[in-house]
């Protein structure tokens, strides 16, 4: 069953207890940070300070943490610390993967892997029973509110069936472009976890009831 992921990123921060309420209220029980430095994409958001709020907010949620950083070894005590579940962060930013896999999981968090949209998937087959997700951008890095890359379904099923024929179980975790019109598209594409920030925090006094909505949509698959 294909499950609704909000992101923190289209949050009124200054109303963030109040919107992370709403959504668990709906039904969220993961919610979605992403964490950018300003070096490995082209925007800076929150570090491991904003995980630790959201944790207080939300004790019993599962925070998926996705690194859009530089090195990200060297923060994953900071944000396990801080309160993070799942830890994602990008091959495209690193040269030893495994290194940093084993890191995530000696520090007692699930690991996930990044991919940027022109990275192929064979770049992280070795990694799949590893992790237990690997998240698929299908927007460009850096930018919330983008549209969907047309032909990233492609590499969204692809990594699907990648994953079956390895026997495996990881999830697919998609990000970037999600809307009204392509969500349940997607989620029949094979995306497991699907990201949504706008499309839930844009709708101020409904964000309960847009969660609650865009589960069901999605549940089937």
């Amino acid at each position: 069953m294909a499950q609704l992921v909000p992101s923190i990123l289209s949050c009124d921060f200054s109303r963030l207890r109040e919107e992370l309420l709403l959504a668990q209220e709906g039904g969220a029980n993961t919610i979605h940070i992403d964490v950018m430095d300003g070096h490995f994409v082209p925007n800076i958001t929150f570090g491991s300070l904003m995980v630790e709020a959201v944790r207080n907010i939300l004790p019993h949620a599962l925070l998926d943490v996705h690194l859009m950083i530089s090195n990200p070894r060297s923060y994953v005590t900071d944000f396990a610390q801080a309160g993070a579940d799942i830890l994602s962060f990008h091959v495209e930013a690193v040269q030893d993967y495994d290194a940093v896999v084993n890191e995530i999981m000696k520090r007692g968090l699930k690991p996930g892997i990044a991919l940027c949209p022109g990275t192929p998937l064979e770049t992280v087959r070795h990694l799949l029973e590893k992790v237990y997700l690997v998240l698929l951008l299908t927007v460009n890095p850096g930018f919330g509110g983008q549209k969907f890359i047309v032909g990233m379904e492609e590499k969204i099923t692809a990594l699907r069936k990648m994953i079956r024929e390895e026997g495996l179980s990881t999830e697919v975790e998609i990000d970037g472009g999600v809307n009204e019109e392509n969500i349940e598209f997607l989620a029949s594409r094979g995306a497991s976890w699907i990201v949504a920030g706008s499309l839930i925090f844009s709708h101020k006094g409904e964000i309960r009831e847009r969660v609650e909505k865009l589960k069901t949509r999605i549940a089937p698959f």
